[in-house]
């Protein structure tokens, strides 16, 4: 009876664990469910990788990618990868990095973009339900030449853009043509940024009403440079200056020089997950102006500073970026200006997201307006700057997606 007992024990035991065996390899075979999130073409993802199930909503993904993307030195972007497993691939993170330049067409970047995705998949595949089926090549040919090449870059790190545009526009009472000319350059290595940037803006318009006719003209030139040196993983100085003409605001001619300061409460390499940036500018500027001013001068200069604060964060759950601006004149505290923009995305739940954005100014330090009062035709035709003691703005936004979570096809007919 004893003996009978203790076999049916064994038997049960050998159940279970049979059981549980089956279990662990049924869950070491699931599918991939892929929850991508990115600022790129997601239906152009789906249609070339099209192996795996793309779901809509994060929570019913055993996969989640999030890619994060910043502007780089070549002009391009720099793309980082982050991929997260979940379940049964919850010991699996995968975090890869893809480079584009600024002579790149979008459907290059998004072929490179998408074989980089391809990559990043491949170690839960070989977790999945499709191990079996992967095949694999690996092309030697000329990898030991490559290996040894050195880059000579006969640019030396030197980026360089010329961009022109112009609009007309033409009704009966009515036209309006405007034209922009600009240069650009940058040298961006990992201690130094060298930036100038050149740009001719003219914007005419002409309104006829009740035999009157009304012309506007607003001109701009304006050249800027910087040159900024990395000191540590936190710390970078700078210098910045530059001129101006500007008939809007009153600026016969207009000089800076601002030497700066920068610190970043988290290490530099982590910009494109988060940023708490502090940057302290102090210098000079001189004004020369075309109309006297409200102060009754011609031409001035002035000593003044400002303290930048900056947070940036891309999480999973949304993302946050807040500047906040304060600037002063050193010989006068009460000619301030402060500067506050926010912007706010949140996935609440699946597929509700919210997006608040806004800003605000509280503006003290307007000593390039003319003196005597605006016209109405300054008014109407924005020919003058206007006095001001503050500006706000504040939008928000709302979409909520439902329905099908596991639906792979393309279709973009009509």
């Amino acid at each position: 009876m004893l003996l009978c007992s203790y076999n049916k024990i064994i038997f049960l035991l050998l159940c279970l664990i049979s059981i549980i065996s089956v279990r662990s390899q049924e869950l070491g075979k699931e599918p991939v469910r892929l929850f991508t999130d990115c600022d790129c073409e997601k239906n152009y993802i789906r249609q070339e990788i099209g192996y795996v199930n793309h779901v809509r909503d994060q929570s019913q993904a055993n996969v989640q990618l999030f890619i994060y993307d910043i502007a780089n030195g070549s002009g391009g972007r720099t793309y980082s990868l982050d991929f997260k497993g979940i379940g049964v691939f919850e010991s699996i993170f995968v975090k890869l990095a893809y480079e584009t330049t600024a002579t790149m067409t979008s459907d290059e970047v998004r072929k490179g973009l998408v074989e980089k995705i391809k990559s990043g998949l491949l170690k839960y595949i070989l977790e999945s339900n499709m191990a079996e089926k992967i095949t694999y090549s690996i092309n030697t040919d000329g990898t030991g030449e490559i290996m040894n090449i050195e880059i000579e870059d006969p640019w030396n790190n030197w980026l360089f853009e010329i961009y022109g545009e112009a609009e007309l526009d033409k009704e009966t009472s009515r036209k309006a043509f405007e034209y922009e000319l600009g240069f650009e350059s940058d040298r961006v290595t990992e201690k130094w940024r060298i930036r100038v940037d050149l740009e001719m803006n003219e914007a005419k318009s002409e309104f006829k009403q009740d035999g009157e006719t009304f012309t506007s003209e607003r001109l701009r030139y304006s050249g800027d440079a910087s040159v900024v040196r990395s000191l540590t993983d936190h710390w970078s100085v700078g210098v910045f200056g530059g001129a101006t003409h500007n008939t809007f605001t009153n600026l016969n001619f207009r000089g800076y020089l601002n030497p700066a300061l920068e610190y970043n409460i988290f290490p530099y390499r982590e910009v494109l997950r988060r940023e708490l940036v502090f940057a302290y500018r102090i210098g000079y500027f001189y004004n020369d102006y075309i109309d006297t001013t409200v102060f009754g001068l011609q031409e001035e200069g002035v000593f003044n500073h400002s303290l930048d604060v900056q947070l940036r964060y891309r999480q999973p759950w949304g993302n946050v970026y807040s500047r906040l601006r304060g600037s002063t004149f050193l010989e006068d505290f009460n000619k301030n200006r402060i500067e506050l923009f926010s912007r706010l995305s949140v996935r609440v739940f699946k597929g509700l997201a919210v997006t608040f954005s806004g800003n605000f100014e509280v503006i003290r330090d307007q000593i390039n307006l003319p003196a005597g009062d605006a016209s109405i035709e300054d008014v109407l035709l924005q020919q003058k700057q206007i006095a001001t003691d503050y500006e706000l703005g504040f939008r928000v936004g709302i979409s909520y997606t439902f329905g099908s979570a596991f639906n792979n096809i393309i279709n973009t007919r009509l």
